[in-house]
């Protein structure tokens, strides 16, 4: 983290609220849940019915001949960031590992986004985290990386005879920073960097796999990446990464957990990573049958989202059940409505949200869904709705990435309209 983002980052602090001030924090809608210091849960961490984490935990820790690889998934503000991040609390994967999570978007341009970009961002994150944390990487391995760095910058006379170890380290460090700066802001650079690793991607698989065996060697504890906001490219940048690059994403010899696109999980394509996926669904607030029966699981962990975060004296508890029912089972989409609703509280100098505040949110929403669904949409949406059924095609995908449709896995998968919409195809 440069001095920029330091300043820009502010200690979090995880506390019940008792006012609206505190609970406005609390319902922050990309509020990192990092495990507390001593290694523990977050303390605003709630875990979901039947959690796919535990999976990716138990496969991560299972043993194996390669380093495993896998391939996270979920739709948007299903809790894929707070997963990974909750990884990093867990006991087993400390000791097998050497965990690192960062999000891509802090090391390139996720909007131009490439397999090479990727792989920079890996190594170099993985050396710079690793030299941040006080490990020391041998004197022959940051020749080789300094000698490395030098045919990147076209630098062959650079001379390292009398120069310390720390010094050369230093150079590598602003190195990689620098590139990552560069691979985010600067788009002729992106290019001429890309070209320059095309010529010799064996090159930078080499330097990623030495600088894992390094730390491996140091900690006796392999590199576990988790690379989050690789979902965030478009579909066709995902399948040129996961599909047609799928090998080379597989070849640097540390642990990595991939967050990919849900849309890929709806393409042909998803046949080339299907073996490692792992998908990570809405909770389920229904069941899927017309009885519509209540699964109190499902309410009682949303409602938990909630009475972690602030004291219930804070809002009625008819705008409780309502505000988890709005939420569709969505985490993201919970702390919006609370938000929304703490704003218009605050605002008409309310103690307490009520289910008026509640509706406001729920309209808000909805609003945003009237200008954007045309009448296709609106005619699969009341097509969802009665069948409750899940199948391919071309334009359900998009309605899920807008969370239009939500999907849920109760055994087998199913999906449903978000609520707040029952009320506009009523009209």
């Amino acid at each position: 983290m440069n001095k920029l983002e330091q300043l820009l980052t502010p200690d979090l602090e995880y506390i019940l609220a008792a006012d609206f001030d505190r609970a406005w924090l609390n319902f922050e809608l990309d509020l990192p849940l990092k495990p507390t210091p001593d290694g523990e849960p977050n303390p605003f961490y709630v875990s979901r019915p039947g959690n796919p984490i535990d999976e990716l935990a138990d496969a991560l820790m299972a043993p194996f001949y390669r380093p495993p690889k896998f391939f996270f998934s979920g739709h948007r503000g299903c809790g894929k960031s707070t997963e990974l991040l909750h990884l990093l609390s867990h006991d087993g994967i400390q000791t097998k590992y050497w965990p690192i999570n960062f999000s891509i978007r802090q090391e390139t341009d996720i909007i131009d986004l490439d397999f090479r970009d990727v792989l920079l961002a890996i190594g170099g994150r993985m050396f710079r985290e690793y030299r941040r944390a006080g490990g020391q990487l041998p004197d022959q391995l940051l020749k080789e990386l300094h000698s490395w760095k030098g045919k990147i910058e076209q630098e062959i006379d650079t001379i390292l005879d009398g120069r310390t170890s720390h010094e050369i380290g230093a150079g590598i460090d602003s190195f990689f920073a620098n590139a990552g700066l560069k691979m985010r802001l600067e788009p002729a650079t992106r290019v001429e960097l890309r070209q320059v690793f095309e010529k010799d991607i064996t090159g930078l698989i080499e330097i990623i796999n030495n600088i894992a065996a390094s730390i491996y060697s140091k900690e006796q504890r392999m590199p576990l990446i988790l690379l989050d906001d690789m979902d965030k490219p478009e579909l066709e940048k995902a399948r040129s990464i996961f599909h047609d690059r799928r090998e080379i994403m597989m070849q640097p010899n540390c642990a990595i957990v991939y967050t990919v696109s849900s849309a890929l999980f709806y393409s042909k394509e998803f046949d080339a990573i299907r073996d490692q996926a792992i998908f990570l669904p809405n909770i389920s607030l229904h069941n899927p049958d017309p009885t519509r029966e209540v699964n109190r699981v499902g309410y009682e962990t949303l409602c938990r989202f909630i009475t972690l975060r602030m004291t219930s004296n804070l809002l009625d508890t008819e705008a409780v059940q309502q505000a988890i029912l709005y939420s569709g089972g969505v985490f993201r989409e919970m702390a919006r409505i609370m938000r929304t609703s703490i704003g218009r509280a605050r605002r008409r100098h309310s103690s307490t949200i009520t289910l008026e505040d509640v509706e406001w949110a729920a309209t808000e929403i909805r609003n945003e869904y009237r200008r954007i669904l045309d009448r296709e949409d609106l005619k699969l949406l009341r097509q969802i709705q009665e069948s409750n059924r899940l199948e391919y095609m071309d334009r359900l995908r998009p309605l899920l990435q807008l969370l239009a449709i939500l999907e849920y896995r109760d055994g087998e998968n199913w999906c449903d309209i978000h609520p707040v919409l029952r009320k506009l195809l009523n009209e």
